[in-house]
């Protein structure tokens, strides 16, 4: 499947309305990016603006990308997974309404189902708005 992928919807164990990325942009074994544009019927955003929980569910939700697509390429059924531990986040700015960021997760460590991953998000003008370190864990 030639990338990017806007359907995503079998690569991730989320639906609807709790979905915060939409396209698959691009992939290797140790990165992956997305891009997720915020609309106002989106759970998170208040007044105009993403809230920094939406910003952490969109980065946690880019590592579950990165292990949905993995698993599609191997003809099998994107797992559900967690969110084992944060550590690092930097929220820097707040996107807005109908605005495009873009996220990026380096794979540090994947071992036995648990993923640790450095992940940043972008806006559209490719300044850095948050950041962590994230720990993920495939549910048994």
């Amino acid at each position: 499947m030639a990338l990017p992928i806007n359907n995503i919807s079998h690569l991730i164990p989320q639906k609807t309305p709790f979905v915060m990325v939409d396209t698959l942009v691009d992939f290797t074994a140790e990165k992956v990016t997305s891009s997720f544009t915020i609309l106002d019927n989106n759970l998170f955003v208040e007044n105009a603006t993403f809230l920094e929980s939406g910003l952490i569910e969109n980065m946690a939700q880019t590592v579950a990308l990165h292990t949905g697509y993995n698993y599609f390429l191997k003809n099998e059924e994107a797992p559900v997974g967690y969110i084992g531990s944060i550590k690092k986040v930097a929220i820097l700015k707040l996107p807005t309404l109908n605005e495009t960021i873009t996220t990026e997760a380096t794979i540090l460590h994947e071992f036995m189902g648990v993923t640790m991953v450095e992940v940043k998000a972008f806006n559209q003008n490719k300044e850095e708005i948050a950041s962590a370190e994230m720990k993920t864990v495939i549910a048994s």
